[in-house]
């Protein structure tokens, strides 16, 4: 059994969709972060940098249980455990490591700035992350909106990989990034064609607070 511990991220929802169209079984263990929980001495012991999300397994490598953090990590444990959505062979797999790497390192950290900013008192410090952060989160869907012409999936034929599911988590939130998918028909199409998956419908809808 996968114990996930997290809380209704966008990040949480990479995982919840993951184990959802991978079929693992598994429990949630919720992470309220708004009340600190990330700082539990329990928590901290599975995920030492106290973010969410992070899981344990109790048939991990060997049979043996072990822990994962960051959900990066997480999601390539999880193909590499199932054998699945992490491409079908050596050009898909580092496609898949690119997609997944470039989701982590802008397409989150980005229009999370953009979450940030908003929810600030209106000012110049506002108008000014927003305007920095929204313009970089805009050219963000551009460059995954190119990427997908032509394409069913950002990094895979036939099916999609964990960098698919790690985007949605984010791009999940679109409307919070005040970017309407209308301004990027390609991503409409991809984001229509992945959440009408019932595994992935089921875990965008998985309790996590």
């Amino acid at each position: 059994m996968i114990t996930l511990h997290a809380f209704g991220t966008p990040n949480g929802r990479k995982i919840t969709v993951a184990l959802e169209e991978m079929g693992l079984p598994y429990k949630v263990q919720v992470i309220n972060i708004t009340k600190d929980e990330q700082f539990a001495p329990a928590f901290l012991a599975i995920s030492p940098n106290n973010r969410i999300p992070a899981i344990t397994d109790d048939e991990g490598p060997d049979g043996l249980p072990i822990s994962v953090f960051e959900s990066g990590a997480i999601l390539l444990y999880l193909a590499e455990k199932t054998g699945r959505f992490g491409g079908a062979n050596a050009r898909e797999k580092i496609a898949v490591w690119e997609w997944l790497m470039w989701q982590m390192g802008g397409f989150g950290p980005m229009p999370g700035q953009m979450h940030h900013f908003l929810m600030q008192p209106d000012g110049p410090a506002k108008d000014y992350g927003v305007a920095r952060y929204g313009k970089e989160t805009r050219r963000l869907y551009g460059v995954l909106d190119k990427r997908l012409k032509g394409r069913d999936w950002v990094a895979t034929d036939g099916e999609p990989s964990i960098a698919d599911f790690a985007i949605l988590g984010w791009a999940w939130r679109h409307a919070r990034h005040l970017v309407d998918l209308a301004d990027f028909p390609e991503v409409k199409r991809w984001y229509a064609a992945l959440t009408a998956r019932p595994g992935v419908a089921k875990g965008l809808e998985v309790p996590l607070s």
